[in-house]
C-alpha cells in the first residue's frame, strides 16, 4: 500500500473517530468508553490512542465543537447586553440551557478532565467572562454584592451533578428553577 492511501485511511479513521465521539459525548457526556466510540467509528481502541494519545486528547478535539462553540456564543450574547442586569440573568439562563441538554458541558464545567487543554482554556474563558458581568451588575446594584463568580460555579456544577445522578427533570420545572435561582440573585 503507498504512503497516500495510508494518509487518506489515517485522515478517515480519525474523522469517523471524531463524529463517533461527538455522537457519542453528546448523548452521555464525557465519560463515554473509549470502546463503545471506537465500535462506533469502525476501529479499534488502540486506534484511538494512536491517533488522539487517549481520552484527552479526543476531548481536545472534539470539546470546541461539542461544547466550545456554543459556550462562547453564549458569552458573547451576554458581554452584548447592554443592561448590566439582562446580561447575568441571560449569561446564567443559557448557561444552564446548554447544561440542560448537553451532559458535556456538565463535564466540562467540572473539568471532568482536567489534562485537557481545550478544557482547561474553555473555562478560562469562561470565568473571565463571569468576572466581568458580574461586576459590571454589582457596579449598576442590580445583582447581590455577596454572589461570586466560585457561587455561580458551584450552584452551576450543584445543579449539573444532580440532573447526572437523579435525571432531568422536565423543561418547564428546569426553567422554572432557573428563574426562582436568577431572581435571588438580584440586588434587593
Amino acid at each position: 500500500m503507498s504512503t497516500h492511501r495510508f494518509g487518506r485511511i489515517a485522515a478517515r479513521n480519525v474523522e469517523q473517530i471524531r463524529r463517533a465521539a461527538i455522537s457519542a459525548f453528546h448523548g452521555r457526556g464525557l465519560d463515554t468508553p473509549l470502546e463503545q466510540i471506537a465500535a462506533s467509528a469502525g476501529v479499534s481502541k488502540g486506534t484511538i490512542y494512536h491517533r488522539f494519545g487517549g481520552r484527552s486528547g479526543l476531548i481536545d478535539a472534539v470539546i470546541g465543537e461539542l461544547v466550545g462553540v456554543e459556550m462562547h456564543k453564549i458569552i458573547n450574547r451576554a458581554l452584548q447586553t447592554i443592561d448590566p442586569w439582562a446580561s447575568v440573568a441571560t449569561y446564567i439562563a443559557d448557561r444552564r440551557a446548554l447544561h440542560y441538554r448537553e451532559p458535556a458541558a456538565v463535564d466540562s464545567l467540572i473539568m471532568a478532565y482536567p489534562q485537557s487543554e481545550q478544557l482547561a482554556l474553555l473555562a478560562a474563558a469562561a470565568t473571565e467572562a463571569t468576572d466581568k458581568l458580574l461586576q459590571r451588575a454589582k457596579n449598576a446594584h442590580t445583582l447581590r454584592n455577596d454572589f461570586t463568580t466560585s457561587d455561580l460555579f458551584y450552584a452551576d456544577a450543584g445543579n449539573g451533578l444532580a440532573m447526572r445522578q437523579f435525571g432531568r427533570p422536565s423543561l418547564p420545572d428546569y426553567n422554572r428553577r432557573t428563574a426562582l435561582f436568577i431572581e435571588s440573585l438580584r440586588e434587593r
